[in-house]
């Protein structure tokens, strides 16, 4: 059975250095961009309590090393990512998250391992703090209840990443069977809870991801019908537009051409007026016009 627990416990850890180490790449994009950009720095200050708080608790507990292993290098892994959030913090920002990290992270964990050192004696410490770190990680494996919610609000699984949920119903499973095995009741009863919560999310996300990509899908076809109405709009602008230029050039190569063509002389100007004088005379006016000019002619 010790060996059993050993190996569980092993898996553990490994599972949970996995879980904490999945904000890495979160932290490089905010070292690339100097900048924390929309993302909170609560979630980290608060890790960093809870593992520093499991930390001790695994000191004070006899057999407790795999606990203080895995949550002590969670403390420093949390510890480099609240430095790193506070560097990287617009100052406004900033202020109020050292001003957490110090009643959090500094003040009340140094309250909890002094009193703890000082006025607690025996086996009631394992129980103190046991409780402590107890409670603390059940909240935090209620945090997520928020992103449940608003997976079953929306019908969209956006808002609940699906590695993240695995991971951590994989961690609390291993680590409530770990707590069965050494007959851990401060560890088995908040794993226990993630466990079912962890259930539960995936659950939702088996339920809620077909619609996702149902919804996405649908959403993708609306805004492809509206580039194509789009495009088709505009190729009927650039053929009207065409249209109106073929016109317009074809009056200007007329009127061009009207005006290349020679002007008659001053001659022929007087005799086609002559004509269409002759032309728009009467009969009366033609005899009495040809009378004059035999006039003339004698």
């Amino acid at each position: 059975m010790a060996s059993l627990s050993f190996i569980v416990g092993i898996l553990g850890n490994v599972i949970s250095i996995l879980v904490f180490a999945s904000p890495i790449k979160t932290f490089w994009r905010v070292v690339k961009k100097r900048s924390t950009e929309n993302y909170k720095g609560v979630p980290y200050i608060t890790t960093l309590l809870s593992t520093s708080l499991w930390s001790f608790y695994g000191i004070l507990k006899p057999g407790g090393l795999l606990v203080l292993t895995v949550n002590g290098a969670g403390a420093i892994m949390q510890c480099v990512y609240v430095i790193l959030f506070l560097i990287y913090t617009p100052k406004e920002k900033k202020i109020k998250l050292m001003k957490l990290v110090a009643i959090l992270d500094v003040g009340f964990l140094g309250a909890v391992i002094a009193v703890t050192l000082l006025a607690i004696h025996g086996d009631m410490r394992v129980t103190v703090v046991g409780i402590l770190c107890a409670g603390l990680t059940i909240g935090m494996y209620a945090a997520p209840l928020t992103a449940m919610r608003t997976v079953i609000k929306t019908k969209s699984v956006e808002y609940m990443p699906f590695f993240l949920s695995f991971f951590l119903f994989l961690n609390a499973g291993v680590w409530s069977t770990y707590a069965v095995l050494v007959k851990d009741f401060y560890i088995g009863v908040p794993n226990g809870i993630g466990f079912i919560l962890g259930s539960a999310q995936l659950i939702l996300y088996s339920i809620y991801k077909n619609k996702s990509m149902a919804s996405k899908s649908e959403e993708s076809r609306d805004e492809a019908e509206e580039d194509g109405s789009s495009h088709l709009v505009k190729g009927d602008v650039e053929m009207s537009s065409y249209e109106v230029e073929d016109e317009n050039r074809l009056k200007s190569h007329t009127i061009a051409k009207a005006r290349s063509l020679p002007k008659p002389s001053v001659n022929r100007q007087y005799s086609l007026q002559k004509i269409v004088k002759t032309l728009s005379i009467s009969p009366y006016e033609l005899r009495s016009h040809d009378k004059d000019e035999d006039d003339l002619g004698r």
